[in-house]
């Protein structure tokens, strides 16, 4: 733990689902819904710190968020991403993708290339929330 570390620190509303090694949150991106976060419970920087147990561990949490994303939220893509270069904390972003969602084909981070179209993005939400209730019982099955 590393008390200057915001994901070290991580307020129990954002929490989906946690286990000894990791938790799953929703970070509160509502302008990509369905967002969700698989973050190391270790203050760690790198996979390769990780044991090959550990790092299974970690992977096989990310699968089975974007295992579900797909099949409930039905994006055109979904990227993953461990970035690490703000947050030096191991943690993985889950990012549902549409084709007409104002970054795409670019990094959620980058300049928008459209504007947002309103009625995509409320359907979304709706099927982010769906994907949010879920998801608990996805993992729970996905680690017995």
């Amino acid at each position: 733990m590393s008390e200057n570390c915001p994901l070290c620190a991580l307020p129990a509303g954002q929490i989906l689902w946690q286990d000894e090694l990791v938790c799953v949150i929703n970070p509160g991106e509502n302008r990509i819904p369905g967002f969700t976060r698989v973050v190391l419970k270790k203050h760690i920087a790198e996979m390769s710190a990780l044991s090959e147990k550990e790092r299974i561990h970690v992977m096989n949490a990310v699968n089975a968020v974007e295992t579900l994303m797909l099949r409930m939220m039905r994006p055109d893509k979904v990227n993953l991403a461990s970035l690490g270069n703000m947050v030096p904390h191991l943690h993985w972003h889950v990012i549902p993708r549409w084709k007409n969602d104002p970054w795409f084909p670019d990094s959620v981070w980058s300049a928008a290339r459209r504007s947002d179209n309103a009625a995509d993005t409320k359907a979304r939400q709706l099927l982010a929330e769906q994907f949010f209730k879920a998801l608990p019982r996805a993992l729970n099955a996905a680690f017995q």
